[in-house]
């Protein structure tokens, strides 16, 4: 094999791929990007078994062939060569790297032992505005679970396809957000979990080219997103995702009306004090037109308040802060309507006059509470 490539393109093309590259898993192959020539272009792989990365990009092409060479060596060796260009031949399984008065000889792994990425045959296809997908990530991703989760299907982001809607759901077991948008689909419905990392890479490398469309194709057990010229391959979570329709209260006895910024900036005015979210609630009263914030830790104890407008009964009610401000600062609008039942029950923030987004936060008992 042999080829040569701009430096600058193949610099980011290695560090975007390296991000499916395995760091846990002592098996030499996977640790490494697979390099693969054909007649006019260069193709990049990283794969852990469980989330890949793929990317094209034009090259002059001597001789195809395929090599696997460990990434962070890979990694490294490009981006700190000077050359403009950067020419790369394999004899067997020894590479010769060069790039101006720059020349390393490294050792690679034969691609025969480098496992087949899967492929989604027959799938459902979507097609999605970038930008429209990113908003909608944004305001569900901070809900998903994390890996220490004890119900590994919440660690994912789930999507439900149904005619020309889109709907991302998130919960971690404190918190609930659901974000629902009018796309152009017309396929039967179907819903499936994509994990957390593999949205979080996706996000890193959308293109800045927001009015750019992403392609989706799902199969029962993976999903390949292409989006510019990389395809993200990752397998799907399977297990009984949270009923959310039946967490979400159908009734309310105090809703609230209040500026977006302002909620933040008061619950972010007592952080000072906080010592631990879980021990340190904020205690927030609801009553008179007014936002009354307030906590007390060994550090010291902190009350500001702000305007709200206030119908139904008084409420005294608890939360974790930074829950509180998560769900505040994904909201898109320049107020929220936040309706409660009691200080017990969950807690729904929503726009004023729609529900294109929802999200749900569990209060935390209060000290003086039964």
């Amino acid at each position: 094999m042999k080829f040569t490539c701009n430096t600058k393109n193949l610099n980011d093309a290695c560090n975007n791929v390296m991000r499916a590259v395995s760091v846990k898993v002592t098996m030499p192959t996977i640790e490494g990007i697979l390099i693969e020539c054909g007649s006019e272009t260069l193709s990049l792989t990283g794969y852990d078994f469980e989330f890949g990365i793929n990317t094209t990009l034009p090259a002059t092409v001597s001789e195809p062939g395929a090599i696997v060479i460990k990434a962070k060596v890979l990694c490294d060796i490009i981006k700190k060569i000077s050359g403009e260009s950067v020419c790369i031949e394999t004899n067997g399984t020894s590479v010769l790297i060069t790039s101006g008065a720059a020349q390393y000889n490294i050792t690679g792994i034969d691609a025969d032992e480098y496992p087949e990425l899967p492929s989604v045959q027959g799938g459902y296809p979507l097609f999605i505005n970038q930008s429209v997908l990113q908003q909608m990530v944004m305001q569900t991703l901070f809900a998903v679970a994390e890996s220490e989760s004890s119900k590994p299907v919440h660690t994912g982001l789930k999507f439900e396809m149904t005619l020309n809607q889109l709907r991302l759901i998130g919960v971690d077991g404190y918190r609930l957000a659901v974000r629902t948008e009018t796309i152009k689909y017309e396929g039967e419905d179907v819903t499936f979990i994509v994990p957390k990392k593999t949205i979080r890479e996706l996000i890193k490398i959308m293109s800045p080219d927001k009015d750019k469309e992403i392609s989706i194709s799902i199969g029962k057990r993976h999903i390949i997103f292409e989006v510019d010229n990389y395809s993200i391959i990752s397998r799907l979570l399977e297990g009984d995702f949270l009923d959310y329709n039946a967490a979400i209260p159908k009734t309310c006895s105090t809703t609230v009306l209040i500026n977006t910024q302002d909620a933040i900036a008061c619950i972010e005015r007592t952080l000072p004090v906080i010592e631990n979210n879980a021990k340190n609630p904020i205690r927030c009263l609801f009553d008179n037109d007014e936002m009354r914030v307030s906590t007390v830790s060994a550090i010291g104890r902190v009350v500001d308040y702000t305007h709200a407008n206030i119908s139904g009964n008084r409420v005294e009610i608890g939360f974790n802060s930074k829950y509180m401000t998560d769900a505040l600062g994904a909201a898109d609008t320049d107020q929220v309507r936040i309706e409660f039942n009691g200080p017990v029950q969950p807690v729904k923030i929503m726009p004023l006059n729609d529900e294109r987004f929802l999200f749900l936060v569990l209060p935390m008992r209060l000290k003086n509470e039964a």
